[in-house]
């Protein structure tokens, strides 16, 4: 009795966090309509600066990992992999710095690799993000 009733509970936990997540796996800051509180930040910082701090930032979060990076003409971009701690599923993570005048927006991606719900970690994943960014900057002097 007590396991079936512990297999119902697990499964209206299944059905409530699917219906209150919105179905999607692919979060932007500044595109993403279900998270409008996700905004890209603007620092009156250089792009080496903000990259340095973004890369510490990545640095310092448990279970991140930094696995490449480049620039354009578009600007600065780093992609790291973020891995959940239960499930160990992971997302790809974009970071754009894009110089603007004397400073830089910092933009942030976070796709899931699987499924076609993410139960908001990706939204997690790019607050997560963005508060170690601001730590950073903050105590580099620039924040």
């Amino acid at each position: 009795m007590l396991k079936k009733l512990a297999a119902l509970l697990v499964a209206l936990g299944v059905v409530f966090a699917y219906t209150y997540w919105p179905r999607i796996n692919d979060v932007e800051t500044g595109v993403t309509a279900q998270y409008p509180d996700l905004q890209p930040v603007d620092y009156p910082a250089p792009p080496a600066e903000v990259e340095r701090a973004a890369l510490a930032a990545i640095a310092e979060l448990p279970r991140w990992e930094r696995v490449g990076s480049g620039s354009g003409r578009q600007g600065y971009a780093i992609q790291a992999v973020a891995t959940t701690q239960m499930w160990r599923f992971k997302d790809d993570v974009t970071i754009r710095l894009v110089p603007q005048g004397g400073g830089t927006r910092v933009s942030v991606r976070s796709k899931s690799r699987l499924g076609r719900v993410d139960f908001g970690q990706n939204a997690r994943n790019i607050r997560a993000f963005l508060r170690a960014l601001e730590h950073q900057m903050r105590t580099r002097g620039r924040g």
